[in-house]
């Protein structure tokens, strides 16, 4: 009869039902607009059966052994806060083999992104071995940015799964059947093990779970699978991947900007971050023992330091530094040495007595070699510590003494020569002598010379030029 009544205004009843309206408000539409004589509960029923659905179909899932581990977190039973008389509900951490249905199972107080990777440690650590994948929930412990396609994990969880070779596979929002094991796990641990229960600390609710899962879950028959999960979990343990012979290595992340000593500061110490650029930012990981520097945008690794041992310390190599006073002082010590034993005498010498600031006559001493022959200047610094006078006014007055000397011997011999004629040629020439210099030491003299008479040629030439382009002068 309710079907022959509303009948004429299916379509009407169809549209306004895809329009999520309730039977009470077509009822209303009908009655007012079309005339409609029936009773609301032919409404009612023409509605229900329209609305009828087929019951949607679910595959049952199904694992290989070592496959699969779900993850989620849970409520414990209450538990008494410490120092004071106050329970609270602890946090229910419980992973789950999938194929097994083997489970570990621990209550924290408190969670956060290390302690939900420390969780996983442990549940690996107690199956005695790694899945290849772990199916989690989106919480931010684990996944920080939800993506149906390229969910971004949290870096500290990531990092440890990679270190365990177990890949991640995070749940769809919305969609807790494919997590549907350790949803029943977690509510059969809190139906059976812990409902009516209190704890009075979190280590006495962590030991009566063990045992629970011991002798009693893992004893079980499970319902689908008609089997023992104790046996079950044997299969499966030799399944599961090896464990790494260490643990994770656990570290905070901190975004930080390389200052204009190329350095970046970490727990009041500095530490070297080229090749990063000055005023960049970088993504810096630290460890209990050491310090990683990161691209901030691929993460690739750019430099590791083992980590300072006190507040203040600038990790940073000598070569990498800009000038310093100090290290000035040796650069300076390290070139007179180059010139010679006399000259890194003088020089040690005049720092000995006046310090950083004598850094100055360093300079000039050693900067004299770039005029004058090594030797000449090694000769002067010789003669003016036999002198005790520790200037370089003094050395640059006895080297300049010392070159023009050497120079007056250079012209007499070539006069001398040129004067003896065939008779000083037909005399035998010596070639060794006290007065005769060693070859170099003459290339050095004659190369000095012929620079300055060009420099001076030089000079005299943009004289004379400047003086014939004169204003008023005609060329």
């Amino acid at each position: 009869m309710a079907t022959a009544l509303c009948e004429p205004w299916r379509e009407f009843i169809e549209a306004q039902l895809r329009l999520k309206r309730n039977a009470t408000a077509i009822y209303q539409d009908l009655v007012d607009q079309h005339g409609f004589a029936g009773q609301y509960n032919s409404v009612k029923r023409f509605c229900a059966k329209l609305r009828h659905k087929e019951p949607e179909q679910f595959d049952r899932l199904s694992f290989l052994p070592g496959e699969e581990m779900q993850v989620d977190y849970g409520e414990g039973a209450p538990t008494r806060v410490p120092g004071s008389e106050r329970y609270r509900k602890p946090r229910l951490f419980v992973a789950t083999l999938r194929y097994s249905r083997a489970s570990f199972r621990c209550v924290v107080w408190k969670s956060s992104h290390q302690i939900w990777a420390e969780l996983h440690e442990r549940a690996f650590r107690y199956f005695g071995g790694c899945p290849q994948y772990v199916v989690l929930d989106n919480l931010k412990e684990g996944v920080i940015k939800p993506d149906l396609y390229e969910p971004e994990l949290n870096r500290v969880y990531a990092a440890t799964l990679t270190h365990y070779g177990v890949v991640a596979d995070p749940a769809r929002v919305r969609d807790p059947n494919r997590k549907g094991t350790v949803e029943h796990a977690i509510g059969h641990t809190q139906a059976t093990a812990l409902k009516g229960r209190r704890f009075e600390s979190i280590e006495a609710q962590n030991e009566f779970l063990a045992h629970w899962e011991k002798n009693w879950a893992a004893k079980r028959i499970h319902g689908t699978e008609r089997r023992q999960v104790q046996a079950m979990f044997e299969e499966e343990r030799s399944h599961l991947k090896p464990l790494p012979l260490l643990g994770m290595q656990y570290f905070d992340e901190a975004v930080r900007t390389v200052c204009d000593d190329s350095c970046v500061r970490v727990d009041h110490s500095s530490y070297a971050a080229r090749p990063a650029a000055i005023g960049s930012k970088v993504l810096v990981r630290i460890y209990a023992q050491r310090i990683e520097i990161r691209d901030m945008h691929t993460t690739a690794l750019l430099r590791t330091h083992a980590k300072a041992e006190r507040p203040g310390t600038v990790v940073l190599p000598m070569e990498e530094r800009v000038f310093n006073p100090s290290r000035e002082t040796r650069l300076i010590l390290r070139q007179a040495g180059e010139i010679g034993e006399h000259a890194r005498r003088l020089c040690e010498l005049l720092f000995a007595i006046e310090g950083r600031v004598g850094q100055r006559k360093l300079w000039g001493i050693v900067s004299l070699a770039r005029r004058y022959p090594a030797h000449c200047v090694n000769t002067a610094c010789a003669q003016a510590l036999e002198q005790g006078v520790y200037s370089y006014k003094r050395v640059l007055a006895l080297t300049e003494a010392i070159f023009a000397q050497a120079l007056a011997a250079i012209e007499t011999e070539s006069i001398s020569a040129s004067s003896g004629g065939t008779a000083a040629g037909a005399r035998t020439l010596t070639q060794q002598h006290d007065l005769i210099r060693d070859a170099d030491e003459y290339a050095d003299l004659f190369a000095h010379a012929a620079a300055a008479t060009a420099t001076s040629m030089l000079a005299a030439a943009t004289a004379n030029t400047t003086n014939n382009t004169a204003p008023g002068v005609q060329p």
